[in-house]
């Protein structure tokens, strides 16, 4: 089969087997750049915010903090001690009046500070006498120090906070609700359909007559959703060229993942679907391992005009963890409007093999010298990938000890 090379325009043609590898950065790049711009704005409620992109810079809608507040539980003093006591305590939520000069109002981690208060003394450096009207610093305590979180002192109304693309995380959603946000601006989630393809997978119990578990089942779905994506679908597809040409042509998803089927086996039929819808392929093949033999075509887009592409992951389950940080992540990302961050790079603890020509992902695990390589890297294999703290890009040939590498991130948790 030859295929139409990435920078054409037409859909893919079948002849003669003849992959086209490109470089794995190269192929990282494309994958991102293959998208205009990113899914259109939406408002969402703080709650509903969690994995999206910023479409807009947060900015502060007050001061942070709002006013003057104790950082301490104890006493808001005014003056020189000892300080005259009298009134109720002031509590967090409290309206606070005005203190007098050389007195003192019982205060609480958290309230506004009265006006006329010059510091706050801490409860554990102060004493108030037997007649309880009159408080005195410790003999051996010190001053009373500020202890005063001043307005302003995080941020100022209308400074800006975080830059739109920024991933919006728990604390993102922490700060967007102390700087008085309801509602969030965020690009929308890309979907996804997920289709397993191949006879030989089990969805329940242990290997069994030739048969074997999927696992990129279970494993794709919290995988694409760290990078911003909504599995809206997964189901199987036998090994059949017209029900895999129809799943693919009725898919409503922005992105259609695949896995198996992208070599050129008896069963592999995914290259005759692309080019039975008119697809076109921007990436046939990458030069790294595992993965090696991944794609990336545009679909053509839907009814309504939206435009959709297909990730196709080789069967082995590393080598498709593999050809998901190398196609899937970025063109999510950048779908879902998220902003590049800058590579982790990260010396080598130890020699990092490599593949003799191609680049190599391979998983390491953090130690106090760098990062070191972890047994089982098969291509289907999955302990090691388990255990690891991240993918290390290894150049051609390997990496030396103290050598630096990229490392990638895996998700530690959906």
């Amino acid at each position: 089969m030859t295929v139409a090379h990435p920078n054409t325009a037409g859909p893919a043609t079948t002849t003669a087997a003849v992959p086209w590898a490109m470089p794995w950065e190269q192929a990282r790049t494309l994958a991102s750049a293959c998208v205009r711009q990113p899914l259109p704005v939406v408002t969402r409620p703080l709650g509903d915010a969690l994995g999206h992109a910023l479409a807009e810079p947060l900015t502060a809608l007050t001061d942070l903090p709002p006013f003057d507040t104790s950082a301490m539980d104890g006493w808001a003093v005014a003056g020189p001690g000892p300080w005259r006591t009298g009134g109720a305590a002031v509590l967090a939520g409290d309206h606070s009046g005005f203190l007098d000069h050389g007195t003192a109002v019982p205060i609480a981690t958290g309230a506004r500070v009265p006006e006329g208060a010059t510091a706050v003394l801490r409860r554990e450096h102060g004493t108030v006498d037997a007649g309880g009207d009159l408080l005195h610093l410790h003999p051996a305590g010190p001053e009373p120090g500020r202890d005063i979180r001043p307005r302003g002192q995080e941020c100022h109304a209308g400074e800006p906070l975080i830059p739109a693309g920024t991933t919006v995380t728990a604390a993102v959603l922490g700060l967007a609700a102390a700087a008085g946000y309801d509602r969030l601006a965020v690009h929308c989630r890309p979907t996804v359909e997920l289709l397993v393809l191949g006879d030989e997978l089990l969805e329940s119990g242990v290997p069994r007559d030739g048969r074997v578990r999927d696992a990129l089942g279970p494993l794709l779905p919290p995988w694409l959703l760290s990078c911003g994506a909504e599995t809206v679908s997964r189901r199987a597809v036998a090994d059949d060229p017209g029900l895999l040409r129809e799943a693919v042509r009725h898919s409503a998803a922005d992105i259609v993942v695949t896995t198996g089927s992208t070599a050129a086996g008896p069963v592999d039929f995914l290259h005759d679907t692309l080019h039975d819808l008119g697809a076109r392929l921007l990436v046939d093949s990458v030069a790294v391992r595992p993965g090696h033999p991944m794609l990336l075509a545009e679909l053509p887009p839907t009814a309504d005009g939206r435009a959709r592409r297909l990730v196709g992951l080789p069967g082995n389950p590393l080598a498709a963890v593999a050809s998901t940080v190398t196609l899937a992540a970025p063109l999510l990302r950048r779908l879902g409007g998220h902003a590049d961050g800058e590579p982790c790079r990260v010396r080598a603890a130890a020699a990092l093999p490599g593949h003799p020509r191609d680049t190599r992902l391979l998983p390491v695990l953090r130690t106090d010298h760098g990062v070191a390589p972890l047994p089982f890297d098969g291509p289907a294999m999955l302990r090691g990938l388990v255990l690891a703290d991240g993918l290390a890009v290894v150049p051609p040939g390997g990496a030396l000890p103290g050598a630096t590498v990229e490392v990638l991130d895996v998700p530690r948790r959906a």
